[in-house]
């Protein structure tokens, strides 16, 4: 199927779910490094009090925090 028709039945709302190889798909710029940061305490406290009420964790909120300061969606 080509592109041009699988965005067309997609866009009526038809299920594509069968036009894709589910076993090949890849999730390109989602490669995980690790980063080390130092705040002070009472960022972290800070942080801390807002993933509570978010009902999030710590690393999930600084997460989103930077990929929309950047402009990326999370």
């Amino acid at each position: 199927m080509k592109a041009h028709d699988f965005d067309q039945k997609f866009d009526v709302g038809a299920d594509v779910s069968g036009d894709v190889d589910w076993g090949a798909a890849r999730r390109p710029n989602l490669k995980l490094k690790r980063v080390n940061v130092d705040f002070p305490s009472w960022v972290v406290e800070a942080l801390d009090r807002e993933a509570r009420r978010l009902g999030v964790t710590r690393q999930a909120l600084v997460k989103l925090w930077i990929a929309e300061r950047l402009g990326k969606a999370a």
